[in-house]
């Protein structure tokens, strides 16, 4: 793979924030991905809430799996820290990395093959320990780079590419979070920047475990069965001596929905998505109601997005284990070995 470097000069008027940063201190490589992926105005999104708070990149850690989602840490903060784990083992490196250093603000990015299938098991303890994080799933209901198999997270009765229909039910993120005790539980749709942003915001100053969902359309299996000019058409007419793929550009989706509405929106494939954003005077406070509302509409086919769930008293994984103050990667050796005394006393306490 090539990655073509962005160009370290910038016009000297653009925009600064409080810290004398633009957007480019905030941006990294150019993005891979295909055009009009929604991945990609996630990305944006995360630059922009991280230029309007003002955050110095290299406070920042961003942590990823594996897929499509986990390749987009590598187009925002380049001066911040990263580390691209294993396919699903993401929350487990972040536990990690913020426990010995607690100072750092954490970005978990993922896909909903990656926490929702290989990951679920990971995602749900780091969840229900209540870590210090923004978890962002990139949610497109398809492994995109294995040629678009539904994901655990592909509503049941959805179609494929090819035409097949999903006869499993859909695994919703936002309601296990909800369910395993996050203490921020947020929807968004990748294409309305106006409502993303503000939740980034409020998910990166939140203390504890902050989730958010982010229904993003995947738009590289979009043709249609019976299209003579369709991947699948050319492929099963053609004796090919290897095997090609072309990935058609397509332009971002973008909307403007006032609050209380529902927005019909159509993807790249021809289906519709019916997004409910919420009320202006909706309770976020109420854990119980929010799962409620979460089925009552899921079972209109709504997909419900904003503020699902805070708490603005949360504490996180370093309260409930009552480790020190200092990050534990500055503690020296005559902090972490008391001596012999110390030992013995904790060996009789045993006895």
């Amino acid at each position: 793979m090539t990655y073509i470097a962005k160009p370290k000069f910038h016009h000297p008027g653009l925009p600064k924030n409080e810290l004398g940063y633009t957007h480019r201190d905030y941006e990294g490589k150019i993005s891979t991905l295909c055009a009009g992926c929604g991945h990609d105005s996630i990305t944006a999104a995360i630059i922009e809430a991280c230029f309007q708070l003002s955050i110095e990149p290299h406070r920042v850690a961003k942590i990823s799996g594996i897929g499509c989602s986990s390749k987009t840490p590598d187009y925002f903060l380049g001066n911040s820290h990263g580390f691209n784990s294993v396919h699903g083992r993401m929350p487990s490196v972040l536990t990690g990395a913020n426990l010995a250093n607690r100072d750092l603000i954490y970005l978990g990015v993922s896909g909903d093959g990656d926490s929702a299938s290989i990951g679920f098991g990971q995602f749900a303890h780091s969840i229900r320990r209540g870590v210090n994080m923004t978890y962002i799933v990139e949610n497109n209901g398809v492994y995109g780079l294995t040629k678009g198999q539904f994901s655990a997270t592909a509503d049941r009765g959805s179609k494929s590419k090819r035409g097949v229909v999903n006869s499993d039910n859909a695994i919703d993120l936002a309601a296990m979070a909800l369910q395993l005790g996050a203490s921020f539980v947020a929807r968004s749709f990748s294409g309305d920047k106006t409502q993303l942003v503000p939740i980034v915001e409020a998910a990166i100053r939140h203390k504890g475990a902050a989730f958010i969902d982010v229904i993003s359309p995947c738009v590289a299996f979009n043709n249609h069965a019976g299209s003579t000019k369709s991947f699948d058409y050319v492929r099963e007419h053609n004796e090919a001596v290897n095997r090609l793929d072309i990935i058609t550009g397509r332009a971002p989706i973008h909307i403007e929905q006032a609050p209380g509405t529902v927005q019909m929106v159509e993807q790249h494939d021809g289906t519709r998505l019916a997004l409910r954003k919420l009320d202006a005077d909706y309770d976020a406070h109420d854990r119980l109601a929010a799962m409620a509302f979460l089925q009552k509409h899921a079972a209109k086919g709504q997909v419900v997005t904003g503020l699902l769930y805070v708490d603005p008293e949360a504490d996180d994984l370093h309260s409930h284990l009552n480790t020190v103050d200092a990050a534990l990667n500055t503690l020296e050796a005559k902090d972490l070995c008391p001596g012999q005394s110390a030992l013995d006393k904790i060996n009789a306490a045993l006895r």
